[in-house]
């Protein structure tokens, strides 16, 4: 009545795993055992059972790792047996209990060694036999270790990583994956296999000692070549390859099924004893039992990967004048599919609509809610709405909705012509701006509820901002998983975010790129991130007539010295910098007079006229429809000279309409014959 089993107690479900090894350890049937850890009340009495789930929920309440102890089960033939468990406790990030992995094992061998006083029943390292902690304490590392592999490559990364192979003893081990009627090798390990490389797939029927292993659930320990070899023939070649003296060949058996096998294989070793194989075979039923979990989540993933790829747009639209790069990380929770969405809208009279937004949750459920509302608000977009309207319409759509879930969302509507940007946002982040000369800003955007919630607040306000995106300048949408990390508020978030922009390529490709290395492996996996990345085509004129645009945004007082200093840089690289202490000051006085008397920043443009004569053109555009006036104000009057200092610094000046707005401009060195004229 020797033998050790493995099980997995999945706290929040209720579930209880044995494997076949377990199952045997309580004398229970497969057929007897439902998964539920009321079902070993077949074997242990209440009280015996009542003293481990009071050492486990010591061990909950204060912390520890792990916890273990002894108790006594009655098997079919009335047999009383000792029994010993001991699991690893695994916790979630708050430090919640979420399962407990680790195994149980006939103990009597243990307490009939040690005398009933140094041994009592509920000792939880053993009974004072140190053959026996020193076994425990080998099934406890790696049980720690492999609670932590999340996905295969995890769990093959602890049979590689250091001390891989020596936690089962051995000087070179294998592992194996069964796919069908194959049997394909993860991977191997250790100083015996070092410079051979993985074996090829083999057929399940093929007569070779792990195949055969794996096929027939049966272990298998060959302590002599010459043994193995009259066995297997076919496993001659591999003996001589890898210069074994000893091996193992295990299958890994999860819910009846062999999902894989395990190869050990040892220098210098002539025998097993019988605590060798108990461990061995021990080692291998927490191997399967975390492989299991292992594929499984893959296959979870692959599926979520899947079903999200399908719900976002196959293609973003390409548009004369600007570049458009998106990006989307989902996070590894397995099934837990986000809700993070992107999009993309192309609209009449050159304009684009641009969408990122975050349905609540991590489900199938906020996926398929996100990809109603991601048709939706498309269709809201491409009927011509304004922002205002269509986040409006998407959120009634989404209240109807039979769910509970609201969504948070950004939409802007770019003219790419003109380069005007209304946007509105609905419990969102707004958009970033890298302006022309790399300063980046969060600009006030007003926003609204989250979508969904305005029906029940009654609520269906969504106010637009105006604002303007030059040529050259860069707008950025993500959702909040590229800004937020956990116990950091999202104000450092977003500044990283900020400087890495700031510091990032030109190209919304490359910018793109660089923002998913530099962010996405700090803040690390924990959510979804949806980003979208615009830049409005650069505008450098040409070599005869350069050109420059900058954006002097109301509420950043440090945007007119800015472009003060872009205008002097400028036209010192154009070999006009004589021009430069009139052009800045009548820019000044142009730009003091927008930001006091308009609701709205200034698009500030800069540019060479070479014919007839070579000379600068000064334009600062804004949204008023007012023009301004020429006044004569007196000796006291603290207003008023602005307009009447650009015409005495300037050859010529003048005010046309533009679009919804105005432009005032004005002209320098108009037959001077400064600079060359190439």
């Amino acid at each position: 009545m020797n033998g050790m089993g493995s099980f997995d107690w999945d706290l929040d479900q209720g579930t209880f795993d044995l494997d076949e090894a377990g199952l045997r350890v309580f004398d229970l049937r497969r057929e007897e055992f439902n998964r539920s850890p009321d079902a070993l009340v077949l074997r242990i009495t209440p009280e015996e059972g009542d003293r481990i789930d009071r050492e486990l929920r010591r061990a909950v309440q204060t912390g520890r790792r792990s916890y273990g102890g002894y108790f006594r089960i009655t098997r079919r033939d009335g047999v009383k047996q000792w029994t010993h468990t001991q699991g690893t406790i695994l916790r979630d990030q708050e430090g919640y209990a979420r399962r407990v992995v680790g195994i149980v094992r006939v103990a009597t061998d243990d307490l009939t060694q040690a005398a009933p006083s140094d041994a009592p029943s509920d000792a939880p390292d053993g009974g004072g036999v140190p053959s026996r902690r020193s076994f425990s304490s080998v099934v406890g590392r790696t049980t720690e270790a492999l609670s932590h592999a999340v996905t295969v490559d995890d769990v093959t990364a602890v049979l590689t990583g250091a001390g891989g192979a020596e936690r089962f003893g051995a000087d070179g081990l294998t592992l194996s994956l069964v796919e069908g009627t194959t049997m394909r090798f993860l991977m191997t390990a250790g100083e015996l296999m070092r410079g051979i490389p993985t074996f090829e797939p083999v057929r399940l029927v093929e007569s070779l000692p792990l195949a055969d292993s794996v096929r027939t659930q049966q272990t298998h320990f060959f302590a002599d070549n010459d043994e193995l070899e009259a066995r297997f023939p076919l496993a001659a070649p591999f003996v001589e390859q890898i210069g074994m003296d000893a091996c193992a060949f295990l299958p890994l058996i999860a819910e009846s099924r062999s999902i894989g096998g395990l190869a050990l294989f040892y220098r210098d070793r002539n025998r097993f004893s019988r605590e060798d194989r108990e461990l061995s075979v021990a080692l291998a039923g927490i191997l399967a039992q975390s492989l299991q979990r292992a594929v499984l989540f893959d296959q979870e993933r692959e599926f979520a990967t899947g079903l999200q790829a399908t719900m976002l747009p196959r293609h973003v639209p390409r548009f004369e004048g600007a570049e458009i790069a998106v990006r989307y990380h989902a996070a590894s929770r397995g099934r837990e599919v986000g809700g993070d969405w992107y999009d993309v809208v192309a609209l009449p009279q050159n304009r684009v609509g641009l969408v990122v937004g975050d349905v609540q949750g991590h489900d199938t459920h906020a996926a398929a809610v996100m990809g109603q509302l991601r048709i939706a608000l498309r269709a809201y977009a491409a009927e011509g709405h304004p922002p205002s309207t269509v986040l409006a319409r998407a959120s009634q759509f989404l209240a109807e909705l039979d769910t509970e879930r609201f969504a948070t969302c950004a939409y802007a509507q770019l003219d790419l012509v003109t380069g005007a940007l209304w946007t509105a946002r609905a419990g969102h982040l707004g958009p970033l701006i890298r302006h022309t000369d790399g300063r980046t800003g969060w600009p006030h955007v007003r926003g609204g509820l989250p979508l969904g919630m305005t029906g029940l607040a009654d609520l269906q306000e969504y106010p637009e901002t105006r604002l303007d995106l030059v040529p050259d300048e860069t707008l950025l949408f993500c959702t909040d998983g590229l800004v937020e990390e956990r116990d950091t508020d999202i104000g450092v978030g977003m500044a990283a975010l900020a400087e890495a922009v700031r510091g990032g390529p030109r190209r919304a490709e490359d910018l793109a790129d660089h923002l998913a290395d530099s962010l996405w492996q700090r803040w690390g996996s924990s959510d979804d991130v949806a980003l979208l990345v615009l830049r409005r085509a650069p505008d450098p004129g040409t070599s005869r007539a350069p050109r420059i645009h900058q954006y002097v945004h109301q509420a950043d007082p440090d945007s007119l010295a800015d472009a003060r200093l872009a205008l002097r840089q400028a036209l010192t690289a154009w070999e006009l910098g004589g021009l430069s202490d009139d052009v800045e000051l009548a820019a000044g006085e142009l730009l003091v007079n927008v930001l006091l008397h308009t609701e709205g920043g200034a698009v500030l443009t800069l540019e060479v006229l070479p014919e007839p004569v070579r000379r600068v053109r000064l334009s600062v555009q804004d949204r008023s429809s007012v023009w301004p006036r020429r006044r004569t104000p007196g000796e006291a009057a603290t207003s008023g000279r602005g307009l009447l200092m650009v015409d005495a610094l300037a050859d010529t000046w003048g005010v046309e309409p533009r679009g919804d707005g105005k432009a005032v401009w004005c002209e320098f060195g108009g037959g001077t014959g400064i600079g060359p004229t190439a």
